[in-house]
Order: structure tokens, then sequence, then C-alpha cells
């Protein structure tokens, strides 16, 4: 099911007698008397005294062609609260025939003075779905009109929110698309297609990496028929010559673990395990399509685990873009060895202000945080608390987790620089961020997201109805907002 929404001034013909009014959250409706004739209003109220007023949504049939939905407003909501309310808005929708509905936008009454954005682009956000490879789609369009002069987010709020759903969109259906469809090859080419929105790409294949000395990346993506790349996206919209903003993802399009191979079990969910780069392409195409008035840029890897004669063994060890030796005691820790290389890249080559990168990086901090929260590992304590409070706004959590050079030893080689998995046990995240901090060469402030229990919802949240959840786009777009623009 699909969801139009109009903002036009203009009476549109066909547009719906069905109605959609903002009550408090007792259902007292007097203050909305005016917007009923009296028989209406009667049978309104009529109708009230034997609902069930504990739910947030109530739809009445008034006539044959006409419904008048009530939502209730608590006193003092939050911005995740309201876009919250507008999901379960369009959960409601399911089990209705009607397909078009009016929101009468002078029936609210709240102290946030952009409810109706928020509560629609929660409605949105929720909306979404991916049915591409299904022969039998559901092809329903809920329409909704904008009816009333007061409460209508602006242009500039409609471009924003737009942007931001069109960016967790593209997130979504990135995570979604099967390893057979994006593969590396495939996936650099869509990135590419993002320069239509004004983003600077460049692509760099296996030749290029090679001569750069990537081969902490390359040696991941070996064992795969389909090539390994680093891309990187450049959105300049500050006037000035001011650092970039940099995000930086992990691309393994699929993971099998390579020789150290994962159960089968579940194997086929290893298509998501290129969430962080897709949340990292959904911010970039947010922020081009707004016009952020930012400096940013994005960095992603793109590689495949996979077996084969040529695939990297356990016991391998590989010189790093930074100089670093890693030797390889896991071929399933691969995720840290696309992002090492990426990491120095990044800091060296563009000299950002900040680095964040995004990775469903390990099981353990499932175990640890669950569905709940994402893992925040930092080396600086602005950046984390920016980041934390960004999360709580947009109800996408990060929860900040232990950094420490105690850590260090579980990490330390016998025959290289440093090895790629802590194999003494436990403390499994936390030993996978100290192994990244070592490819921040020059101290920039950095924060890793271990967004692996965020990715992919298999029964769905407040804002997505299953699978790719495009977490990150929302909250980074929110960092930036909130201190960079």
């Amino acid at each position: 099911m699909s969801v139009k929404i109009n903002y036009s001034k203009k009476k549109l013909r066909g547009s719906s007698n069905n109605e959609i009014l903002f009550s408090d959250e007792k259902f007292n409706i007097d203050r909305l008397k005016n917007f009923f004739i009296s028989s209406e209003f009667s049978h309104l109220n009529d109708l009230l005294k034997t609902s069930d007023l504990k739910k947030n949504i109530l739809f009445f049939k008034i006539s044959s062609n006409r419904k008048i939905v009530l939502i209730s407003l608590k006193k003092n909501l939050k911005t995740s609260d309201i876009e919250n309310l507008g999901a379960d808005f369009f959960k409601n929708l399911h089990s209705e025939k009607n397909s078009e509905y009016s929101i009468v936008s002078d029936s609210i009454k709240s102290n946030n003075n952009n409810f109706l954005g928020h509560f629609l682009h929660g409605l949105k956000l929720k909306s979404y779905e991916f049915n591409k490879y299904k022969s039998n789609k559901e092809t329903r369009l809920i329409s909704i009109y904008i009816k009333g002069n007061k409460n209508k987010p602006s242009t500039q709020k409609q471009i924003k929110f737009k942007s931001l759903e069109e960016g967790t969109f593209y997130a979504r259906d990135l995570v979604s698309e099967p390893g057979n469809v994006l593969h590396p090859d495939e996936y650099a080419k869509r990135i590419s297609s993002l320069k239509k929105d004004g983003l600077k790409v460049n692509i760099y294949d296996e030749k290029k990496l090679k001569k750069l000395g990537m081969h902490a990346l390359l040696g991941v993506g070996q064992g795969s028929v389909r090539g390994s790349y680093l891309v990187t996206m450049e959105w300049n919209g500050a006037k000035d010559n001011s650092k970039p903003l940099a995000f930086v993802g992990k691309g393994v399009c699929f993971d099998t673990g390579g020789y150290s191979l994962k159960p089968a079990k579940f194997m086929e969910d290893m298509t998501y395990d290129m969430a962080g780069s897709a949340t990292v392409v959904g911010l970039m195409k947010s922020f081009a399509l707004r016009k952020a008035k930012i400096n940013a840029v994005g960095v992603v890897g793109l590689v495949e685990n996979m077996v084969s004669g040529n695939a990297q063994r356990p016991g391998d060890i590989v010189k790093s873009y930074s100089g670093k030796t890693i030797e390889i005691l896991n071929t399933d820790a691969e995720g840290r060895l696309v992002l090492a290389d990426a990491l120095t890249f990044t800091e060296k080559k563009f000299k950002p202000k900040f680095i964040v990168d995004l990775a469903t990086l390990t099981g353990a901090i499932i175990v640890c945080l669950g569905s709940e929260y994402a893992g925040l590992f930092s080396n600086d304590d602005k950046l984390s608390k920016q980041i934390f409070d960004a999360g709580e706004k947009v109800d996408e959590k990060v929860w900040r987790m232990p950094l420490h050079k105690n850590y260090d030893k579980l990490m330390n080689s016998k025959n290289a620089d440093v090895q790629n998995i802590n194999y003494v046990g436990g403390a499994g995240s936390t030993t996978a961020a100290q192994f990244l901090q070592r490819f921040i060469i020059n101290k920039t402030p950095w924060a890793h997201l271990d967004i692996a229990g965020m990715a992919f919802s298999k029964y769905g949240g407040a804002l997505n109805s299953g699978g790719a959840t495009g977490f990150g786009v929302r909250l980074l777009n929110q960092l930036v907002e909130d201190n960079y623009e």
C-alpha cells in the first residue's frame, strides 16, 4: 500500500469526505463543534459514549459515504511520539476500505509547531514495503489531502521530510535486495546514478585499490567472482571550504563467513551485512535532495565475502592502507578489515571534521543491546553526546560502550601488528571497535556505530513494517541539523 500526500491549497476534485480531526486525549470534542453540521456532532457524541476511549484513534461511520476519524493528542508530545502516532494511524488504514482522507489541519492544537509534518512523516515511513519481486502486488493507494489554513508545514519543511523519506527508503531498498542482484558491481553502478541528484561520485576498482595498497579490503573480496570497490560520494553545500563531515559504511553485499563459514541457518539474512553502507548512501542522497548547507563525504567499501580456491585463509597476513599489517585469524571478522582501509583513506584524503562509521559488525552487540540501541564507541566525548542526543530526538537510539587501551592486548598479534579477532573471549564488540580505532591515524574525532541489531527487523518497529529499517539516516541527519548546519 502506498501513500500520497497533497498539500495543495486548491479544492481538489474528488477530495475525500472522510475527515481526520485531532481531539484532546479524553475525546472531549466541544472544541471541534464548528467542523460539523449539528446533526453530525450529535451523532458523533452518541457514538463516543459507546467507544473504547483508551484507544488513540477512533473511526466513526457518519453516513454511507462519510467517515470521521478522531485522533487524541496528549499534552507535551515529543517529536518521536507524534511520528509514532502517524505510524499508528497508517496501521489502522489496513482494515479500512476507504482510500481517500482529508486532514483538517485547523483542528490541531499542539505545542509542537510542526506537528502535522512529523505526523505525516511517521505515516510515510511506516507505509514502506519492499514487494519488487512479488508477482501479485497490492496496488492500493491511500490519498491524504490537507484541508485548512493552519498548521501546514512550510515548503522548506516539506522538502526536508521528503528528502529524509527518500533517503531512508533508498537505504531500505538497498538492504532488501537479494545478493544475486545487489552484488558489488551492481551496487557501485547504483551509487554512480546518484550523480543526477548532485553528488560527486568516484569509484575505485580493484586495479586502483591495489595501487593504493588497500589489501585489507581487497583480501575480503578476493574469493568472489565479483569486483571489490571503494566508492566516495561528495556533497559540497557550504559556502566556504570548510572541512567535510565524513560518514563511512561497511558494504559486505553477502557474507558467507569465508572459510570460517557461517552456519547455514539464517545465512540468507547476510544480504543485510551491507546495511552500514546503505545508511551512508541514503544519508548522502538526502543531503543532496534537501540541499544541505554543509560539506559532507560518504565513503563505502563494497565487497562479497565468498568461499573459493582464491579466498582468503585463516592465518593470512595482509598489509592495510595505513601500513599496519593484519593477521587474519577468522575470515568471518571481515567487516573491520573493509572499514580499516576505508577509515584511514577517508582521514588522509578528506581531512574531515569528524568521522562516523556504521557497520553490522558484531553479533555480540545484539547480545548486549538487543534491537533497541545501536552500540556507540568513540574517541571523542563531544561527538558522542551529539550523536546520543540526536538519537533520542528521532528515536534511533544509541548507547555508548567503552574503549580502553587495556583491550588492545586482546588484539595484539604475535606475527603482525594486529590480529582481526579476539580469541581469548569476551568483549566482542569492544575489541572490534578497538581494532578500528587503530586505523584512525591522526586522532580525528571518530565514532563507530555497531548497528547489527538495528539494521533489520523481522517483526517491524514503530516506524517500519518489518525488514530493512534504514536505521541511521534520520539519526545522522539530526546530528548534522542540530550541530553543524
